[in-house]
């Protein structure tokens, strides 16, 4: 149907201006390897997993390092497809790999031979400077004789303090009339890094380096499509478990109530008055969870997305940035935020 609205503006498909169709992997994770080689020997940067769902462009993503919740499986097969394609195509220096991975399937989304903006994050995070050894590779010291592979041909770092977390940054409130939705466009204007000996730690610390302070008591409004709701429970559980009062659409609210929470109904900003954004503007929601399935309905929740963004309400858009934020909220209510140096004695 939305073909056939495209092509009924007038638009015709000729073999020299041909229309390409692309299909979304909706509800994919996806993935970003980093690695130096030098055309045999293969030295893994990182594996980071980005927060959001796939198809939001790679540098406006949060993305952790390591991988989180990610089966041994995948990674495994991430690290030998990184080797099979480094030593097929030759690379000489930085390698980026971005990867998807659906319903166990894994999915390679594009190679670039060349250093992606995560290398100064993995190079913080690892202790490790990429950089360096890429320079090094060009003047023609391989891997081993820099000691970052041994004899197996291939290596892979790791975290200095567990986690580490890059979450971008955004500059949306200095501009009127932006819908904040992310999508395959970059948006960002910057980047941060928070890093920690949990999940938890380093993602609060990197929401709090973006300017996004995550609340540690309120309302929370849910409204997830029929798909989430069941992955969205535990993390409804954990935020009544902490404290926090929930309010959510009928739908979403229904389905609460069958599962034992009881949810404030709240109507959708299209629904009347006083709906969410009315209650976002007396300061009544702590922070919105809300995963929109499909672009009309993306589209559809725009208002709800700039309202937040001004008024600087953490807003998350797929279920695992949920439940990063429930990790998130639990370190700093449990915890004192401890300061850690780069370089480690």
């Amino acid at each position: 149907e939305d073909l056939q609205e495209f092509f009924s503006r007038g638009i015709k498909a000729t073999p020299e201006k041909p229309v390409l169709v692309d299909q979304f992997l909706e509800d994919a994770f996806e993935y970003d390897l980093d690695a130096v080689s030098d055309g045999k020997n293969l030295f893994i940067a990182g594996i980071m997993q980005h927060i959001e769902a796939a198809g939001i462009h790679s540098g406006d993503s949060a993305c952790v390092f390591p991988a989180h919740k990610s089966s041994l499986e995948i990674m495994e097969h991430m690290r030998r497809a990184a080797a099979a394609i480094t030593r097929e195509i030759g690379v000489s220096g930085f390698l980026n790999i971005q990867f998807a991975v659906k319903d166990g399937l894994l999915y390679v989304i594009e190679v670039n031979p060349r250093a992606s903006r995560t290398v100064p994050f993995l190079s913080k995070a690892s202790g490790v400077n990429l950089i360096e050894a890429a320079v090094r590779v060009w003047q023609g010291e391989d891997l081993q004789q820099q000691g970052l592979v041994d004899k197996s041909g291939i290596a892979e770092a790791s975290c200095l303090y567990g986690w580490a977390i890059k979450e971008a940054v955004f500059s949306f409130d200095r501009f009127l009339n932006i819908d904040p939705v992310l999508g395959p466009e970059m948006r960002s204007t910057g980047e941060v890094i928070g890093m920690g000996s949990s999940f938890g730690e380093a993602f609060a610390k990197a929401q709090a380096s973006a300017g996004t302070q995550l609340p540690v008591e309120g309302k929370v409004f849910v409204s997830v499509n029929k798909k989430d709701r069941r992955t969205v429970l535990p993390v409804v559980k954990g935020l009544v478990e902490l404290g926090f009062s929930i309010a959510a659409t009928r739908g979403t609210a229904r389905y609460l109530f069958d599962h034992g929470i009881m949810a404030e109904v709240m109507l959708k900003v299209h629904e009347g008055h006083p709906n969410l954004v009315d209650n976002m503007h007396t300061g009544n929601i702590a922070m919105v969870i809300n995963t929109p399935m499909g672009m009309f309905a993306q589209h559809g929740d725009d208002e709800i997305r700039t309202e937040a963004m001004r008024m600087k309400i953490p807003y998350t858009t797929t279920t695992s940035a949920a439940e990063a934020a429930l990790e998130g909220i639990r370190h700093i209510i449990s915890h004192t935020p401890e300061v850690r140096p780069l370089n480690p004695a």
